[in-house]
């Protein structure tokens, strides 16, 4: 592929992408056999805060870092731009494993990460456009006001108080951000907005001034004790294998089943006049989702768009991950059926980017973090798309675990944990189809009817436990 194919074929996988300054123009490849201290698959979020962690806390430390693509070629490049709190899965599953102490610590850890990405970022002059303003879940029906209620019960037992999640009326929603419809919303502060791409790409280049080695255009084929084998028939031989591929770990030998790949879609306004935001009464920076089952989440960005996302189209039967699903028809007239429903002072601006990337879903739909000292391997992932605040406390973890440092990240109830496996095709394939086809067929029956549709309990047996 030549450099201009490249060029464009990365700055179409995003607005993030397509609005980055300069090239984009691949790192130099893995020229051939290597040798060092830890070798980490994958340059997307995870993959840099471990590689960035590592190399801080020694700097003696040989850190090498293969990417098949480049740096923020994955959902950390495509993502809604969220730095958000909360956990990733089920607080009932992580409880199992640690215990409801244990659960509310790493709540708070993801309260903390919010704060850290942004020091970060100003400490290694990242502008990536992260402003913390919090985020706002609305909800426009009755079975929305009540999983919304639900969803602060939960977070009060957990130890959340008023200052870290508190319920809003809805004339207290529009002194915030005007959503037709709103019935109530919930605020959550520990919430940022950020530029995705920006963020990784930057990451990226904090990573190598703190010495860290990075190989894009370098496809990891297999990863074995002590050895990460390439496209290109070179060998990385290290002592500490990380693995940090999400969703596209299913493309490895024997991996196929560990993740379900769901995909979330996004679209992206052209840039709107100040009289726009002053009418939807929309701060910079301020997150807005809703608390449909098929939810949407957006933000404003640093230019001034309405960038809007949500659950996409399944995944085909015969290829899990392709860059086919990227787009949909249906899901972007579905998100701008919401655009202009909730935002109506921006119902008539051009949409000029549509976009997604796949999530990797495990099969309880919670996170993990794994490190065996005496293999060598590492692993982290499974985020379910809540994937910008859980990279970095993964990546973290992963460097703590690895340099063999207790710490408050070491004994959270993510570290550790093991999802069984989703069950073969064709039935992984018919829960991707029944999570998007049922959900979305309850949201139009609760929006016309304001009643809760009992149909999602048909999909219960695949989302996560409670």
């Amino acid at each position: 592929m030549t450099a201009g194919a490249l060029e464009s074929r990365y700055r179409e996988r995003s607005l993030w992408l397509d609005g980055l300054a300069g090239t984009l123009a691949p790192r130099p490849a893995l020229p051939g056999d290597l040798d060092c201290d830890v070798v980490v698959v994958g340059a997307g979020m995870t993959g840099l805060w471990a590689a960035y962690n590592l190399r801080r806390a020694d700097p003696t430390l040989r850190v090498t870092v293969l990417e098949r693509e480049i740096a923020g070629f994955g959902p950390s490049g495509r993502n809604g731009g969220w730095v958000s709190s909360g956990l990733a899965g089920s607080a009932s599953v992580y409880e199992r494993r640690g215990g409801r102490d244990a659960v509310r610590r790493a709540l708070r850890e993801t309260y903390r990460a919010v704060a850290l990405i942004g020091e970060v970022a100003e400490r290694e002059e990242i502008d990536c456009g992260y402003r913390r303003a919090g985020g706002v879940m609305v909800a426009t029906s009755a079975p929305q006001l009540a999983r919304l209620k639900a969803g602060i019960a939960e977070l009060r037992e957990l130890g959340a108080g008023d200052e870290d999640a508190r319920v809003l009326g809805a004339a207290e929603t529009d002194q915030i951000v005007r959503v037709r419809g709103r019935l109530a919303s919930t605020y959550y502060p520990h919430c940022a907005r950020i530029d995705p791409a920006r963020l990784v790409r930057g990451l990226a280049d904090a990573c190598e001034r703190a010495g860290v080695t990075i190989h894009e255009r370098t496809e990891a084929v297999r990863i074995e004790r002590g050895r990460v084998l390439t496209a290109g028939g070179a060998t990385v031989r290290a002592p500490v294998v990380l693995r940090a591929t999400e969703s596209y770990t299913t493309r490895f030998p024997g991996e196929h089943r560990t993740f379900l790949p769901l995909y979330s879609l996004m679209i992206a306004t052209e840039p709107l006049p100040g009289a726009v935001w002053e009418e939807l009464g929309w701060g910079d920076g301020l997150l807005v989702g809703d608390r449909h089952h098929l939810f949407f989440y957006a933000q404003r960005t640093v230019d001034g768009r309405i960038a809007i996302g949500g659950r996409g189209a399944p995944y085909d039967l015969r290829e899990p991950l392709s860059e086919r699903y990227e787009r949909s028809p249906q899901v972007r007239e579905r998100l701008e059926r919401a655009l202009r429903r909730h935002f109506p002072a921006a119902a008539g601006a051009a949409v000029t980017h549509h976009w997604g990337g796949p999530l990797g879903v495990p099969r309880d739909w919670c996170m993990s973090v794994r490190f065996d000292r005496a293999s060598g391997l590492g692993s982290a992932g499974g985020y379910s798309g809540h994937g910008v605040v859980s990279a970095n406390i993964a990546g973290r973890t992963l460097a703590d675990l690895v340099l063999g440092v207790e710490s408050e990240l070491t004994s959270l109830p993510l570290v550790g944990h093991r999802s069984r496996r989703w069950e073969p095709e064709p039935f992984r394939y018919i829960a991707s189809r029944a999570i998007v086809g049922l959900l979305g067929a309850a949201d139009r029956r609760e929006d016309a009817s304001g009643r809760p549709d009992r149909r999602t309990l048909l999909v219960s047996p695949f989302m996560p436990p409670d």
